[in-house]
């Protein structure tokens, strides 16, 4: 089984997934300290041998990113089992079959953003193209602010499950060595107004 954790954004997301691919079970959970990662895993994996972790990488918050990789690191290394990076923007990417610009709180007010066949950028709602719809987890008032500046937010029951994007995207993700995992956190409002 491969075992895939996304604990970057304003959600958190565990998924189960069998060596084709297929989800066996996920969960969804509000980011933050109500959500217990190692009770989530071990109600979720439900003694299943974990042969595989994935990991979102971010961008994303410094405490989240830091929960889900310390999580994801010491437990592929306690089983001593390959551990593979996705970005996090790549996993809302590939929620969708149509091209989508996957979003990511960036705090202030700021997103990261990714357009199809574009680079990570990061900007404020007025900034973001309004070419494709947009897909992310984000809290309640920077979702609000892109609508209120025309993004148009693609509606969750029309993309894959967060488990279902894990698994196409591990098909070809690469594994790294345990101490090779770089996260890319949010940056600091003082880095981005130079």
């Amino acid at each position: 089984m491969i075992f895939v954790v996304d604990t970057s954004s304003a959600q958190s997301a565990i998924a189960l997934l069998d060596e084709s691919g297929a989800v066996i079970r996920e969960e969804l959970h509000a980011s933050g300290r109500t959500f217990d990662l190692p009770e989530r895993f071990r109600a979720l994996a439900a003694g299943e041998r974990i042969a595989r972790v994935g990991v979102a990488t971010g961008p994303g918050s410094f405490t989240g990113l830091r929960v889900g990789a310390s999580f994801a690191v010491g437990l592929a290394l306690g089983l001593r089992v390959p551990l593979a990076p996705l970005p996090t923007l790549a996993i809302q990417a590939a929620r969708s079959d149509n091209p989508v610009m996957a979003v990511s709180e960036a705090g202030r007010g700021r997103v990261y953003f990714l357009p199809p066949g574009g680079a990570v950028r990061l900007g404020e709602a007025s900034e973001l193209p309004r070419d494709h719809p947009a897909a992310g987890w984000l809290r309640a008032e920077t979702r609000a602010a892109l609508e209120a500046a025309g993004v148009r937010m693609a509606g969750d029951d029309g993309l894959r499950t967060f488990g279902a994007a894990a698994a196409r995207l591990m098909k070809s993700a690469r594994d790294i060595p345990y101490e090779s995992v770089k996260l890319e956190y949010m940056q600091s409002f003082a880095a981005s107004s130079r």
